[in-house]
């Protein structure tokens, strides 16, 4: 088998099967966004037509949305995902969420997290959309002070407990809205149906992906990842790599890969912050180039699926920069005529 290929594939990153942004989320499951301005192009990319104005559209319409979730970080969900993946991933992340608290000398207690939550809740539905500095000026309106921080944490939690929610796409600054005005709440599923969604969404759109990747990812404990897997059945096997198992959905895309491709990929992005298995597309020697030990992921060049250099995307001219000799100017031009086009599209 060729691991590289079929990741790029399945993750949408050579011949894309959709055209809607939308679709793109629904079809990851859920997509790092820890760059609010890089989330965009990490989604576009992996269109057919990439356009930065299609995923404000998408966006300011409710159809993805951005929230703290899995592993208590930001990521884009669809809104058809977003009540299943808060029932579903939400207990365990704020878990981890109450762990940093603890580690940091930080104690909410109760009554101070429900009036907190109150008046979140209560600015949002007030404006609509709002940024952090409009809960801070309800908060002084209200006689209560609070350090950025502890605010920091109040509204990660009112977002995982689907309190709030993402709001309009500004340029550069994050905002937020009531999501019971935002995202109509469904039936709820029955906990296994969840996983057994949850775990297909991730394997038909990160594969070929092994458990620990899928434990990583989701931030559930192995025995729901392996849970999840089982509830799968025939839908899935496995193959073995290198010494590694790896999972594949019966839908598993193998054709459509062409060599030749360079790849302009934002920081965070699903590419390599999805797996444990980085080693597939990327080199021990260079992964200080990629991401560092705290989880700063840089902006990342790929040819043919390898993680090859670093680029900018704030700079005029990009900034390639290679550390592995496989550069090919036509084919750099063209991936950077892409995002180019993209930006104005």
């Amino acid at each position: 088998m060729n691991p590289v290929a079929i990741r790029l594939l399945n993750q949408q990153l050579v011949a894309p099967q959709f055209s809607d942004a939308a679709e793109v989320v629904r079809h990851m499951g859920a997509m790092q966004a820890q760059e609010y301005r890089m989330m965009r192009w990490a989604v576009e990319m992996r269109t057919r037509k990439p356009s930065a104005k299609a995923f404000k559209e998408a966006f300011d319409s409710g159809r993805i949305i951005r929230l703290h979730l899995m592993r208590g970080t930001w990521q884009l969900v669809s809104a058809e995902d977003y009540w299943t993946l808060i029932d579903l991933c939400a207990p365990k992340a704020i878990a981890v969420t109450r762990g940093w608290m603890h580690s940091n000398k930080i104690n909410i207690p109760e009554k101070e997290h429900r009036t907190i939550n109150d008046i979140l809740a209560q600015t949002a539905a007030d404006k609509g959309s709002v940024t952090k500095e409009d809960f801070v000026q309800a908060l002084a309106e209200r006689d209560i002070q609070m350090d950025a921080h502890r605010l920091s944490y109040h509204i990660r939690m009112a977002e995982m407990s689907g309190t709030i929610c993402s709001g309009e796409l500004l340029p550069m600054k994050a905002t937020y809205s009531l999501t019971a005005d935002k995202v109509k709440r469904p039936e709820k599923m029955d906990r296994d149906e969840a996983l057994m969604l949850f775990t297909r969404k991730y394997f038909q759109s990160h594969q070929p992906a092994t458990l620990e990747d899928f434990v990583w990812w989701s931030g559930l404990n192995i025995g729901d990842c392996r849970r999840g897997i089982a509830l799968l059945g025939n839908a899935i096997h496995s193959e073995k790599w290198r010494g590694m198992e790896f999972y594949f959905t019966d839908e598993c895309r193998t054709r459509g890969f062409r060599k030749g491709k360079y790849l302009l990929i934002p920081p965070y992005d699903e590419y390599l912050i999805g797996y444990k298995s980085r080693d597939v597309v990327l080199s021990a020697e260079h992964t200080h180039r990629a991401h560092n030990n705290r989880g700063i992921f840089q902006p990342i060049i790929a040819h043919d699926g390898i993680i090859c250099g670093n680029w900018a995307p704030f700079k005029s001219d990009g900034q390639m920069q290679f550390f592995d000799a496989r550069e090919d100017e036509a084919a750099m031009q063209s991936a950077w005529q892409a995002y180019q086009q993209y930006l104005v599209q």
